[in-house]
């Protein structure tokens, strides 16, 4: 009897360890890729940033400055929209990420369920015949 339930109890702590490990991968695999997303914006906006920094140093007069002026609104512009294109896609790869885990928590429950009913219906066909 004692080795049923350590067979049971053993098999169980598999299948937890199991999902605990592939829920941990996608966790880093969906923040990895945020990760990359979010170092991939921040270099292109420290590019555009140094070549507007770059270009005032080199503006000498006030057609300069208001040429300036226009390309540094433009440019806000610019680093909002791409600050919202990105945020949408981190929430997209987000949700991904939550609806694999509740797939995986959901195989599962399943997993746990077919492993309670299995004993109690080998033991109702025993009793039967």
């Amino acid at each position: 009897m004692t080795q049923q339930i350590n067979n049971q109890l053993f098999a169980f702590a598999k299948q937890f360890s199991d999902s605990a490990f592939k829920a941990h991968s996608l966790a880093l695999k969906g923040l990895e890729t945020v990760a990359d997303l979010q170092l991939k914006a921040l270099e292109q906006q420290a590019k555009v940033s140094a070549e507007f920094v770059a270009e005032a140093m080199e503006t000498r007069d006030a057609n300069g400055l208001r040429s300036l002026w226009e390309k540094g609104t433009s440019l806000s512009r610019e680093n909002a929209e791409r600050s919202v294109a990105i945020s949408q896609e981190i929430i997209a790869i987000t949700q991904k990420t939550a609806e694999s885990m509740n797939a995986l928590a959901q195989e599962q429950r399943q997993a746990a369920n077919d492993a309670v009913t299995a004993p109690i219906a080998a033991a109702r066909k025993a009793a039967a015949k």
